[in-house]
């Protein structure tokens, strides 16, 4: 694993309530509008996914990355936020996903958890587990 730096604890600088409507809206933004160009100003400079596919990663261009993918496997990808908790700086989501695979026409969908930390009115980590997409009628 490369060594990453765990970006500084400090005030989230928003309530619980307005983390939930940031989260909520980003992933309007960044998955369902398909806009990527929401990373940098939604993740801080420094921000670091413990769980990104390819490894703990530093900045919000992997993110990018790997949505620009997804966008192309799954061109009707839609998330449903189903549950939100929010304590302290961080937010926990559960989440549903639904999509068409572009290379064989199948729909499937997929679910998952993601914890969001927040500072200085960014989100600065995150962490997350998804289930392997799965065929749907």
């Amino acid at each position: 694993m490369n060594s990453v730096t765990v970006p500084p604890k400090g005030d989230p600088g928003l309530s619980l309530e307005e983390m939930k409507e940031f989260v909520k809206n980003h992933f309007e933004d960044f998955v369902n509008r398909k806009k990527p160009e929401v990373a940098p100003v939604n993740f801080s400079a420094d921000f670091l996914d413990h769980d990104e596919p390819s490894g703990p990663q530093v900045g919000p261009q992997a993110a990018i990355t790997m949505m620009k993918a997804a966008y192309r496997k799954w061109p009707d990808l839609h998330v449903t936020v189903e549950d939100l908790i929010a304590e302290g700086d961080k937010v926990v989501v559960r989440n549903s996903w639904r999509a068409t695979d572009a290379s064989v026409r199948k729909k499937v969908e997929f679910h998952g958890f993601v914890m969001w930390r927040f500072a200085g009115r960014k989100i600065v980590e995150r962490w997350a587990t998804i289930t392997e997409p799965h065929a749907i009628d």
